[in-house]
């Protein structure tokens, strides 16, 4: 592996974190977390038509622009720096590659070039609070997370070739603003139980969708309501790749989210370090003082652990080796180290409403709901790789 960045990777994150800086700062992000949407569609538009982001990981014949997901890992990594509420990981890193990866050329066609050019946003839906482990990183992704046939989740029943949707899924990203659902159903009932994936129209007849309130106002969630709505199925009847699909996905998704947990942190130290040097406390800057100098050194190593994690997963994604798990479970505790030690050394100030010290704590603690917790990550990998597995000991 050459850690070091290509150009064109150096011009992405450049040109990226220009554009974040002059149109995501403090006062227009919570502007844009109080939208209907969640997020600026402007700013969206911006990032789709100047930049081509959400496209960055799609082949060029999909009006992509044909990077990997590397590239868009490091994308990601500028957006957690600023906290930029946007669809970008609904749509680019979770939904876009699964449709890629099983949709019928007809179908890819239709939704990935309206994806690529940001006039669409898409979302998954997974029942319950199983995102993690439907993407196979806190579990085995065999399919149980969907009920196994059982009631509760999201039902699909066909009939002459069309199929019927119900059931009700909670905190999905974006679910009450995405213009389509890549919805997760279990079907066959309970001996013949299969888990399938289904495109639904946000706007679809019988779909109700509410925005929950969110621990982290920036990453906006809504609850999806299924009233017997018609959905399209996303590739083959048999069902044999939704799996490997699924888990493929959820390596890309933990790298890109561990990269940009890893801008939030390094972001949060940075503010930290500012503040520090301008504070004062018995006639000095606090942070001259060795105490404070050795918890901030203690951040900074931890950031850097993490970036080098969330690296080394995004550049190991693409070439088979599945230890994105791992790096997100890495860079969730730095970021949540980092920003409760700016909360401490903010003093007064970094508990106030107005200080946006408090956004990237709320970032740590809801991302590690949603994606972790950190040591169901470590526990799945280590099971995984079948380091506690009993061996006899030579004596």
């Amino acid at each position: 592996m050459d850690a070091s960045l290509t150009p064109e990777q150096d011009e992405i994150r450049r040109t990226l974190r220009e554009l974040l800086h002059s149109r995501c700062g403090p006062r227009e992000l919570r502007a844009a977390v109080d939208t209907p949407t969640g997020h600026d569609p402007a700013l969206w538009t911006a990032l789709a038509e100047q930049l081509g982001l959400p496209g960055l990981a799609l082949p060029e014949s999909y009006g992509g622009v044909g990077c990997s997901a590397t590239e868009l890992a490091l994308a990601c990594e500028e957006m957690g720096r600023v906290l930029a509420p946007s669809p970008l990981l609904p749509t680019a890193v979770l939904a876009a590659p699964l449709i890629a990866a099983l949709g019928t050329e007809a179908q890819r066609a239709e939704v990935l070039p309206r994806l690529a050019a940001g006039t669409l946003t898409a979302t998954l839906a997974v029942p319950g609070a199983a995102l993690t482990t439907a993407l196979a990183l806190t579990g085995t992704g065999r399919g149980e997370w969907a009920g196994g046939g059982r009631a509760g989740g999201v039902q699909a029943r066909g009939a002459g070739g069309d199929w019927r949707l119900y059931g009700q899924v909670d905190q999905v990203l974006d679910g009450h603003s995405a213009g389509l659902l890549v919805v997760a159903a279990h079907t066959g009932g309970f001996a013949r139980s299969r888990t399938l994936l289904f495109l639904v129209a946000g706007d679809a007849a019988g779909v109700v969708r509410v925005r929950q309130t969110a621990l982290d106002a920036t990453r906006s969630q809504g609850r999806i309501q299924l009233r017997d709505v018609e959905g399209r199925l996303l590739g083959a009847e048999d069902g044999r790749d939704v799996l490997a699909a699924l888990a493929s996905a959820g390596g890309t998704a933990a790298a890109a989210l561990a990269c940009e947990a890893v801008g939030a942190a390094d972001r949060a130290l940075e503010r930290t370090v500012e503040y520090v040097r301008q504070r004062e406390q018995f006639g000095r800057p606090i942070g001259s003082f060795q105490a404070v100098k050795h918890r901030l050194a203690d951040v900074y190593v931890a950031v850097q652990a993490a970036r080098s994690a969330a690296y080394y997963a995004a550049w190991a994604g693409p070439h088979g080796e599945r230890v994105g798990g791992l790096a997100l479970a890495q860079a969730l505790e730095a970021l949540r180290i980092a920003s409760a030690e700016g909360i401490q050394l903010h003093g007064g100030i970094g508990f106030t409403w107005e200080h946006e010290a408090h956004l990237y704590f709320k970032r740590a603690a809801g991302d590690e709901l949603l994606f972790g917790p950190v040591h169901r990550l470590r526990a799945h990998a280590a099971d995984t790789a079948r380091l506690f597995d009993a061996q006899e000991v030579a004596v």
